[in-house]
């Protein structure tokens, strides 16, 4: 299906080069929003995080996106939402955003940007831009980041966890300190395989915990639930 329905919004898919998937709905609702806050999300690709940070409470979302299949999808997206007026999305690489923009201004920074470097490529054009560093090498991302993330911001990447130490001592080197850090497995018997990773200006004690999906073949677990409780159509309460 083109088409994945959350309980507030939904997300046309048929143009971006990554589709909805646990992981990242799970990273999206984990997202550290706080009431009004100011949001820049990365290579937005469908504009799921984006919408997600606005349901959260966010009360402007920057959307940046390279492509533009998946720029025209997310504005779709965007103006099919409730929160249309609080979303705006601009078609341009992350390096010349921060180029032409105003310094330290966003209280988060979101992203789930490519992270395979030397991975078999797939001939799928808008795959392999979303899943390949060719576009955003991650000495670019973290020092976009430090450029745009306000004093006393966060910045909140997905990354698979092999890319975990590299680009934290990348992020260091620019002043960006992991601070709390979310591995995720998807059973009790999985090593896990991604992780969801919070940077801020101010070095700080490490808060690590586990994040196991499932409790059983698609069955979430109780930590699962909760927070995907507010987004996907199975936990909707009934009327």
């Amino acid at each position: 299906m083109s088409t994945f329905h959350f309980q507030q919004f939904s997300v046309e898919q048929s143009q971006s080069g990554m589709k909805v998937c646990t992981d990242s709905v799970l990273f999206g609702a984990m997202a550290p929003i706080k009431a009004g806050a100011n949001v820049l999300d990365i290579g937005t690709g469908t504009g799921l995080l984006s919408l997600m940070a606005a349901q959260l409470g966010a009360a402007q979302v920057t959307a940046v996106e390279l492509t533009l299949p998946a720029y025209h999808e997310a504005l779709l997206n965007f103006n099919n939402s409730p929160w249309a007026n609080r979303l705006c999305i601009i078609h341009q690489d992350i390096q010349q955003f921060s180029r032409y923009h105003d310094a330290k201004v966003y209280d988060l920074i979101i992203c789930n940007p490519p992270f395979f470097e030397k991975h078999l490529k797939t001939t799928d054009a808008l795959r392999q831009t979303a899943r390949h560093t060719d576009q955003l090498p991650f000495e670019d991302l973290v020092q976009c980041v430090e450029y745009l993330l306000a004093e006393t911001g966060l910045f909140y990447v997905l990354l698979p966890a092999h890319a975990v130490e590299k680009f934290t001592d990348l992020a260091q080197s620019v002043g960006l300190y992991l601070n709390h850090q979310t591995d995720f497995k998807g059973y009790e018997h999985n090593d896990s395989k991604v992780s969801a990773l919070r940077f801020h200006r101010t070095p700080q004690t490490l808060c690590k915990k586990l994040h196991t999906i499932y409790q059983a073949h698609r069955i979430y677990s109780k930590d699962s639930e909760t927070y995907l409780a507010d987004f996907l159509l199975r936990f909707a309460k009934k009327p």
